[in-house]
């Protein structure tokens, strides 16, 4: 690990981890009814906990330092949006993935934060074992409580493999999960929120 900019990134694996955890997935595959001594297993518990580590590795992050760390004085008083950000997370329930797009707003309030700055707070939260609902909500309170903007819109769109693959099986079905605060909370704005993130203004 090492900081930078406010926040920590992962540059390397921590050993210890990736020890323990491979062991784990050893005796996991050979409770599958698996060989892993046979060629093509032998680095797989090893790939695999480096993997975890990494889709996981929102757990080291502090999402409200990564939005401290790029906030600026500006009276721009209008809607800003981020959309179109891409989210891969981990279902806590079957640790499979889910994935798709969010779509951010705010309102600010006698600051703006670098546009860079919300899909890693994206991030920060998505690289952890999820579900989407809380997701959303820990997006949209990260940046009302940090910001304190005059509103902030969320709306993520995503694709359940635990869905697809297994249970019901339906492989055309997305989740769509909102949550909004202060002037977002008017239907005004919301609807000029959700028709601005419909629109192909690029």
């Amino acid at each position: 690990m090492k900081e930078e900019f406010g926040y920590l990134k992962i540059d390397k694996y921590n050993p210890e981890r990736i020890e323990s955890i491979a062991k784990k997935y050893r005796i996991i595959l050979e409770e599958m009814g698996e060989n892993p001594e046979r060629e093509g297993l032998l680095k797989t518990p090893e790939r695999v906990a480096k993997a975890m580590q990494y889709l996981t590795h929102g757990y080291d992050l502090n999402p409200a330092e990564i939005l401290k760390s790029a906030l600026f004085k500006e009276e721009y008083s209008q809607m800003v949006i981020v959309k179109d950000i891409e989210v891969y997370s981990l279902c806590e329930h079957h640790m499979l993935p889910f994935f798709g797009k969010a779509h951010i707003a705010y309102i600010p309030n006698g600051c703006v934060v670098g546009l860079s700055k919300i899909p890693r707070v994206v991030d920060a939260f998505a690289r952890r074992l999820q579900v989407q609902e809380r997701l959303t909500n820990q997006i949209r309170d990260c940046i009302q409580e940090t910001m304190n903007p005059l509103g902030v819109g969320v709306v993520i769109e995503a694709t359940h493999l635990c869905m697809q693959m297994r249970g019901i099986q339906k492989q055309n079905s997305v989740t769509s999960t909102s949550a909004f605060t202060g002037a977002f909370l008017k239907d005004t704005t919301r609807a000029e929120f959700i028709h601005l993130i419909g629109s192909k203004l690029h």
